[in-house]
């Protein structure tokens, strides 16, 4: 075994993990860009719960997000409101938020978004 083996395996470890600080680091900022605590970024599930209420949908969708088949269609309907909520289009939701998200929340985090209030209230 020589030294470029084993950065075979290391090389997508911090690739992996720069892209979750970027990502933990972006969904703080929206967070608290909307009056939410931003530490609910790195909650499991509290997060998508936080991301609920920026979207202005009922805090019982979360178990919606457990179902197979309906959380990618719930995934899409939050992603379509989030992005309503800061001003942005339909189109930006669904491929900056849903389908590109790793490009769209950073974005929204530390672009001139500004949050209107929940889009679905």
């Amino acid at each position: 075994m020589n030294s470029t083996d084993a950065s075979i395996g290391v090389v997508p470890i911090i690739i992996s993990l720069a892209i979750a600080v970027l990502m933990i680091a972006a969904m703080w900022k929206v967070f608290a860009k909307a009056g939410q605590p931003g530490w609910a970024a790195i909650i499991p599930f509290y997060n998508i719960y936080v991301l609920l209420k920026v979207a202005g949908r009922p805090g019982w969708w979360l178990i919606l997000f457990i179902i197979p088949i309906v959380n990618i269609i719930m995934s899409i309907i939050v992603s379509l409101d989030v992005a309503k909520s800061f001003g942005k289009s339909g189109a930006f939701g669904f491929f900056g938020l849903w389908l590109f998200g790793i490009i769209g929340y950073p974005v929204l985090g530390f672009g001139d978004a500004r949050y209107q209030g929940p889009a679905a209230a």
